[in-house]
């Protein structure tokens, strides 16, 4: 958890938002991931978030369902996706977040996760599908473990609800800028920024921003007043479009060059 605070406290003093990368673990095999995690954290990324492919996503738009299909077409398991974190750790200090949905949690055993989360380098948990209300039966054993919770508010979210999720949040809060799924067009940036600096004053908790986030200046326009700025699709369709692991690595690796140029202030 403490690396986690780390990344936030340095960005804020290097006078930046946060940058959180997300992969799907396995997409299209683990040693793509851990190489692209690890080049993404070389190369300016403060929060690594490692997805856990899942067969029935609600929040993720087509490029990471199409990542986590092919990951679990290989034989992608949560058990697996503990192993490539523990890969990234063994190469990189950066903050790692697994990032995912609650059944593959329920299956394999919320303390046994949260124990075998912690062996493997892993510093938070972010579960879309598990509301601040029912958090206490995965939160509880993730603290005692050393593991930060991450919740999620949305555009929707009212205040009360907000500082309902606020009091199971860790290390930041997880904002999400629209009424949608990940990848979207649609986010009104500039409007995301202003409600992420109203969430941390309302909460006194960080707050990052993901969804619709794919370039440089979607960054430099939630960099303004959020203190972290979260992108997936953009990273997982540069995953995918590479024809092999170097095309992975460098095409990651510029994506990443500009983001962390948006996310300065």
């Amino acid at each position: 958890m403490g690396r986690l605070q780390d990344a936030f406290t340095r960005a804020q003093a290097e006078n930046r938002a946060a940058l959180i990368a997300y992969f799907c673990a396995g997409d299209p095999d683990p040693e793509t991931t851990v190489a692209v995690a690890v080049a993404a954290a070389e190369r300016g990324a403060d929060v690594i978030e490692l997805g856990m492919p899942f067969s029935d996503p609600t929040a993720d738009g087509p490029a990471i369902q199409r990542a986590s299909e092919r990951a679990l077409a290989r034989g992608m398991t949560l058990r697996k996706t503990l192993q490539v974190a523990k890969q990234i750790r063994e190469r990189s200090a950066v903050p790692i977040v697994l990032f995912g949905y609650y059944n593959p949690i329920l299956s394999y055993g919320e303390e046994a996760l949260c124990k075998d989360a912690a062996a493997a380098g892993i510093d938070g948990l972010l579960v879309v599908d598990l509301p601040p209300e029912e958090a206490a039966v995965l939160r509880e054993p993730a603290l005692q473990h050393g593991l930060a919770f991450v919740p999620l508010v949305a555009p929707t979210s009212s205040d009360a609800r907000v500082q309902l999720a606020a009091g199971v949040a860790d290390a930041f809060i997880y904002y999400v800028s629209l009424t949608g799924v990940t990848g979207s067009a649609t986010a009104d940036l500039d409007k995301a920024a202003l409600r992420a600096r109203e969430v941390r004053e309302r909460t006194g908790k960080p707050v990052a921003v993901g969804f619709g986030v794919s370039t440089g200046a979607d960054a430099k326009k939630l960099s303004k007043y959020a203190d972290g700025v979260i992108v997936g699709s953009a990273l997982v369709r540069a995953v995918e479009q590479a024809a092999d692991l170097a095309g992975a690595v460098s095409a990651v690796s510029a994506l990443i060059d500009d983001l962390a140029l948006g996310v300065k202030r």
